[in-house]
């Protein structure tokens, strides 16, 4: 008698585990905090997963590569891991690193499910391989420019540094707020000193700074001199990209770290999983869960539905993206083509302004939602 072949999701149930690559943040100039907070989301629900018996049996394992914020690096990786034997690619905070890692995925036929990373194009041309949790940066930003209009503000500077994300950052908000009636004046850091940045600030008659720079510098010495400039009291400090969302940020500046309104990848109020999951997370790092490492934990959530679905077969795995169904830790995920989008996009996750409080720095403030 002939033995019926298995169906894809029960092929090899020997123990033999199901790899994913992690790309993460974890040296400098990456932003460590960042990558720790990442890990630690993917890391537990990696845990969760083999609890609950693992794929079809097998258990899910990561492993995991230091990107340090250089995208040749993660190239690198991505053919590494590939070469392991990896089902899929998860993670990668940094907007211009993603994009490398999504660009090799993309030639290699390899699925990466992006956790982070912000930046539009993060393929030069649409591909079927990639798909991200995070939102778009044309769509958190223009809420952030709604907010910035809400709050009165019209004239707004930016220090700026070069490269691709934070030249993206600077057009949509200069896009955005132009037809609004509101003016974007760059300040290029390469060229500034953070207390030349002040005298700039009074001449230009600008109501609101915006942080377009690394973290930890330029950005904690630009908070520091425009905070002790008595002409600029009045001025309004904004970090769209999200730089006071970690303690290191309450840690360098103390007073000065609040009230500097950033963008914020959360629900108002976490459904009980998101609730469940942060007790977790906060137990894990020993301190409150950014919204990074929900997203890392999201990722990990998606590709152990899809590999126990289709199996670990990669062009399966690519293919299962629009009929992802997922109970996510801050709403339904799902995955769809977006205008000017070239991956599949979860439209999308719950977008917050917030701010430190100054009353209590680590106690965040919703200013605004979209």
């Amino acid at each position: 008698m002939n033995t019926p072949p298995s169906p894809p999701a029960a092929e090899r149930t020997d123990g033999t585990s199901v790899r994913i690559g992690a790309l993460v943040p974890l040296t400098r100039p990456g932003w460590v905090e960042a990558g720790q907070h990442l890990l630690a989301g993917l890391e537990l629900a990696v845990r969760e997963v083999n609890d609950g018996g693992g794929i079809v049996g097998r258990p899910l394992e990561l492993l995991v590569r230091d990107t340090a914020a250089d995208p040749q690096r993660a190239a690198a990786a991505v053919d590494e891991l590939a070469r392991l034997g990896v089902a899929a690619l998860a993670g990668e905070y940094h907007s211009v690193v993603a994009r490398a890692a999504a660009a090799r995925a993309d030639t290699l036929g390899l699925p990466f499910l992006c956790s982070s990373a912000v930046l539009d194009a993060l393929t030069e041309q649409p591909t079927e391989w990639v798909a991200r949790l995070a939102p778009a940066q044309s769509h958190g930003w223009r809420i952030y420019a709604d907010f910035l209009l809400s709050a009165g503000h019209s004239r707004i500077a930016v220090a700026a540094e070069p490269s691709v994300y934070w030249a993206s950052g600077a057009r949509i908000l200069r896009d955005y707020l132009a037809p609004r009636g509101g003016t974007v004046v760059e300040l290029d850091m390469r060229a500034l000193a953070p207390t030349a940045v002040c005298d700039e600030l009074v001449g230009n008659r600008a109501t609101a700074l915006l942080l377009l720079v690394g973290h930890p510098e330029p950005a904690v010495s630009i908070v520091k001199s425009v905070r002790r400039d008595q002409r600029l009291a009045e001025i309004m400090i904004g970090a769209p990209a999200g730089q006071p969302e970690f303690a290191e940020w309450a840690t360098l500046l103390g007073e000065d770290s609040t009230a500097i309104p950033f963008l914020r990848y959360l629900p108002e109020r976490l459904s009980p999983l998101g609730a469940r999951v942060e007790t977790a997370l906060r137990e894990r790092l020993a301190e409150a869960p950014s919204f990074v490492a929900f997203e890392g934990y999201d990722t990990v959530a998606v590709l152990a539905d899809v590999l126990r679905s289709h199996g670990a077969d990669r062009a399966r795995t690519a293919a299962s993206w629009p009929r992802v169904a997922v109970e996510g830790t801050r709403g339904q995920i799902q995955f769809s083509r977006t205008p000017g989008i070239s991956v599949w996009q979860w439209a999308w996750t719950p977008v917050q302004v917030v701010d430190r409080d100054p009353a209590r720095p680590d106690r965040f403030r919703i200013l605004h939602a979209g």
